[in-house]
């Protein structure tokens, strides 16, 4: 028996040093038991965040996440299939904890942030892995399928679109946005807005198990 569960250590202690000790111990296991873990890597002069789970050696999966998210919404799947595969899940550019230069230091589009995301595969050694592409994951993962279709063992795609037509008439507004900012950035900003997206994940939790809901955030949110 350890030392530090002994009865009578415990005794010696008194019940207060006792009841500190034991939180301590089982936060400490709980941390030890913990499958996810979170780094930073330099890429293309920006630092670049991403969560990691699984051994190194298992399948790997590249979950690229969507609008307006980070790499907090795969939380809780990179801590259910932890034992299965080998799972990395970055920060885009101006996304979660990675590095968020302004416009005119850095050029947001689908074409700069996928050659950001390659980059950052080849730092980290993933020559072969899944894409899982969520939203804005589907224009990003595609470019680097495209690019380097040698890498890409298998497609993912939740909610995501292949072509540019498939964004439909919903996105008639950011369109007009991308071609005339000042005329409507007024219009389009409300929606993304931090209590946007944070009133659709506290409605559907009248209807839905909390823990089936991806936990996400605005761009820039440091969760």
């Amino acid at each position: 028996m350890s030392r530090w569960t002994d009865s009578s250590f415990m005794r010696r202690l008194g019940v207060p040093h006792s009841i500190y000790l034991i939180m301590i111990m089982n936060t400490m296991n709980v941390l030890a038991q913990e499958p996810v873990s979170y780094h930073t890597v330099r890429i293309d002069n920006l630092n670049i965040f991403y969560r990691e789970a699984g051994p190194k050696d298992a399948p790997a999966i590249l979950l690229l996440h969507g609008l307006p998210s980070s790499s907090r919404m795969f939380e809780p799947l990179l801590t259910r299939l932890a034992g299965q595969f080998h799972m990395v899940a970055p920060d885009y550019p101006g996304f979660g904890h990675s590095d968020a230069p302004t416009p005119k230091e850095f050029s947001y589009t689908f074409d700069n942030i996928a050659k950001v995301m390659d980059h950052f595969t080849e730092a980290l050694n993933l020559t072969k892995y899944t894409l899982y592409m969520q939203d804005y994951g589907g224009p990003v993962g595609f470019r680097m399928a495209l690019a380097h279709p040698d890498r890409v063992e298998a497609l993912i795609v939740q909610d995501a679109v292949a072509h540019n037509e498939g964004l439909g008439a919903n996105w008639k507004t950011r369109r007009a946005f991308w071609a005339d900012r000042a005329s409507h950035e007024a219009v389009l900003r409300p929606t993304c807005s931090l209590w946007t997206p944070r009133g659709r994940v506290t409605s559907a939790t009248t209807r839905t198990p909390r823990s089936t809901i991806p936990i996400s955030g605005p761009t820039n949110t440091r969760s």
